[in-house]
């Protein structure tokens, strides 16, 4: 397939060229001015107006001929993740987006609460700044313009050096759509040659941040003195509990750690399986096409991955026979399999294992004890993963509860395919995002997944009521009872 400069329209072209020629502030502030000129037009649409350029921003990603041109060119010039599986993410994530925002209310009056005599009326944020990474480059900033332009905001995407292709690419499909609604092109804006300081820039300009992808990113946005959402680092481990249907999820861990190679920070990073299980455990992965490395491969594969003490982004998100050549596995097994296994029982520095890996590497821990191995896992997430998810495979509600009242985690995935549920799935009620906030355990303004909500200012008109004063009883009485006064 032929990519003809992303879309770029010769006037198009001499704008670049023109901005490039400015100072960080001075072509963010053009980009800027161009948002909040169209996003006060943007505002004055009625909700059907605002759906419709909803609806729009969706079918430039949805359409199957373009799902599949951005998949293709994400590929090409990110070098991560799989064809096939970034068309069903691009497809999916956006029908399901598009779902939780079918019906919800953006304009106008949300709520009326006639007892507390309080009506409250959505508003726009302004400008959006959001930050994309490479490894998602279509469907991260897809999924953020949708929410933004439910709440009817501007947006401008400042995607990853490697994913700014496939965002211009995206943007132009974007205002193909944006012109048949008759909505302003500036509406949904990209940084182009994107660089630190262009980034930076943008984020101290913006009305609002909001950050997928390193940690590097979150934190400078945070610091750019504009509102922020960042998200924490994945890690996400997953427990196989004695009463488990082995085979159901040795299948699913199967299906999320595979799929993409692995670029979801939500895939199954460890799995940790009950001792009355663990071999039974083993084989059902081992029948999925999990590949369990002797402690002599453990030491290779740790050596290609760690070169230098730093995970190396020659094994993000590549497929298993490239690992398998990075690490000298050469045995048909490994070179056939659809990820590797490592046994583990340790955590921290000294065990990059049990870290994050965006690979298609799945770190095995055994356990006896159910409280013993919650302990472990909080102690996994407190290294890398805080506060950000963690699943489980049992047949038992009281174990699922205690895996949530126990764990800091947003998120804990009760017997699903974990890279699938986390950012919301058609059987389970989380909201569909690629963007999920790890709450204060990981620096996080929030706990939940991004949504359009996040996108709204509330003005909350107060009318007066009648008067609602307590008796000191009503508040006191329990504790002076059992305290004294």
């Amino acid at each position: 397939m032929k990519y003809v400069d992303g879309g770029r329209r010769p006037r198009e072209r001499q704008a670049m060229a023109a901005l490039q020629e400015n100072t960080p502030a001075e072509t963010i502030a053009a980009l800027l001015a161009r948002a909040k000129a169209a996003q006060a037009v943007f505002e004055t649409y009625d909700q059907q107006r605002v759906d419709d350029v909803v609806c729009g921003a969706a079918w430039a990603i949805y359409r199957e001929d373009r799902a599949t041109e951005l998949a293709e060119l994400a590929v090409r010039d990110t070098g991560l993740g799989k064809v096939e599986d970034k068309i069903a993410k691009n497809r999916r994530k956006t029908l399901g987006t598009l779902r939780d925002l079918t019906g919800a209310k953006s304009v106008g009056v949300l709520r009326e609460d006639p007892v507390k005599g309080i009506v409250e009326y959505a508003k726009p944020v302004g400008v959006v700044a959001a930050v994309c990474p490479s490894t998602n480059p279509a469907a991260t900033p897809a999924n953020k313009t949708m929410m933004a332009l439910k709440g009817r905001n501007a947006v401008v995407l400042s995607p990853s050096p490697k994913g700014e292709s496939t965002c211009r690419l995206l943007v132009a499909h974007i205002h193909a759509e944006l012109d048949r609604v008759g909505a302003p092109r500036d509406l949904v804006q990209y940084v182009a040659s994107p660089t630190k300081e262009l980034t930076a820039e943008l984020m101290r300009q913006a009305d609002l941040v909001v950050v997928t992808g390193s940690q590097r990113n979150v934190r400078q946005a945070y610091r750019s003195g504009t509102p922020a959402i960042g998200v924490g680092a994945g890690n996400a481990p997953v427990i196989v509990d004695a009463d488990a249907d082995i085979a159901d999820a040795a299948e699913k861990i199967r299906r999320s750690k595979t799929f993409d190679h692995a670029t979801s920070c939500s895939s199954e990073n460890s799995v940790h399986i009950h001792a009355a299980v663990y071999e039974r455990a083993l084989d059902a992965l081992r029948a999925q096409g999990g590949y369990l490395l002797s402690e002599v491969e453990k030491d290779r594969l740790r050596g290609a991955m760690w070169p230098d003490g730093k995970l190396s982004s020659a094994v993000t998100a590549q497929p298993p026979e490239k690992l398998a050549a990075l690490a000298g596995l050469d045995s048909p097994e490994a070179r056939g399999a659809a990820f590797f296994m490592v046994e583990e029982d340790g955590v921290g520095p000294e065990h990059p294992f049990s870290g994050e890996k965006l690979s298609v590497v799945l770190t095995v821990y055994r356990f006896t004890d159910f409280d013993s191995a919650l302990e472990k896992i909080q102690r996994l997430l407190d290294f890398q993963g805080a506060g950000h998810s963690c699943g489980i495979h049992t047949r038992s509600e009281d174990r699922a509860r205690l895996v949530a009242e126990r764990l800091r985690v947003a998120r804990v995935l009760v017997n699903q395919a974990h890279c699938f549920g986390t950012g919301g799935g058609f059987d389970n009620g989380l909201d569909f995002t690629l963007t999920m906030g790890a709450g204060t355990w990981a620096g996080n303004s929030i706990s939940e997944n991004l949504s359009y909500r996040h996108f709204l200012n509330i003005t909350r008109l107060a009318r007066v009521i009648p008067e609602r004063i307590p008796g000191e009883d009503q508040l006191w009485g329990r504790y002076h009872e059992t305290y004294g006064r």
